[in-house]
């Protein structure tokens, strides 16, 4: 875990074994989302990979070590800032679940997406059958899990699994470090209490996800960025957020 300015970045640094989604991963990444959840000084999080993959996901003939009781990949969820996938290479398996949990996902020109459990007897266990139908619609989720079907990174954009495709010349890292920092100069708070309200009003009927919506509002109008925000633009002048 690394930090510069507001954007704190999670690096995977297993590249000679495919960045394996594994018991120890697991418990990494849970320490990682701790501690960076509660550092206010960070307002956005790159998920990056050393080597030519993403994440192969669990090796070969390991049970899934999230299959413990534990809600897959869901620490990435719950932290209070979003976070960016940074996908070249390959996002297979777990991998795949692993780029899903995460807020945006951006991917190299030659990156590529799959979930191929079922061709082996197994099924994706970390959240993969949850999580692809609520992005990508049923039907095709249904078909990229069932089917094993592997997914370039133009057809995960076109369906809405990725949000940007870099340029081979850009470079999936600096597409998303753009991306980062214009959320880091947006306001803290505010893009905090829009991903709570998007991540679990999706859980919720749509009058409640409404009312829940409407009250996180109401809290941040009582804050010092919110009334930073007003001024700033009566004042015709960047706003100076302080994160309070």
């Amino acid at each position: 875990v690394s930090r510069e300015g507001a954007v704190a970045t999670i690096k995977m640094t297993r590249a000679s074994t495919g960045n394996p989604v594994d018991a120890q991963f697991v418990d990494d990444l849970d320490r990682a989302a701790a501690t960076i959840h509660d550092d206010r000084d960070v307002h956005v999080v790159l998920l990056v990979s050393e080597g030519d993959v993403f994440s192969t996901g669990t090796p070969a003939g390991s049970a899934p070590p999230l299959a413990n009781g534990a809600l897959p990949f869901r620490a990435l969820e719950l932290m209070a800032q979003p976070v960016i996938a940074v996908v070249d290479g390959a996002a297979t398996d777990a991998g795949c679940e692993l780029a899903l949990a995460c807020d945006l996902r951006v991917a190299g020109a030659g990156a590529s997406f799959a979930m191929p459990q079922i061709a082996g007897g197994a099924m994706p266990a970390g959240g993969g059958t949850q999580r692809l139908p609520r992005l990508i619609g049923r039907a095709r989720a249904a078909e990229m899990i069932m089917l094993g079907e592997t997914l370039d990174a133009r057809a995960a954009e076109t369906c809405g699994l990725v949000n940007v495709v870099a340029t081979e010349t850009d470079g999936a890292r600096a597409a998303a470090e753009r991306m980062a920092a214009r959320i880091a100069a947006q306001g803290p708070l505010a893009v905090r209490y829009a991903k709570e309200a998007i991540g679990r009003g999706l859980d919720m009927p749509l009058d409640q996800a409404l009312r829940y919506e409407t009250d996180l509002t109401v809290i941040l109008q009582t804050t010092a960025d919110r009334a930073e925000g007003v001024a700033a633009f009566l004042e015709r002048r960047p706003p100076r957020f302080t994160g309070e």
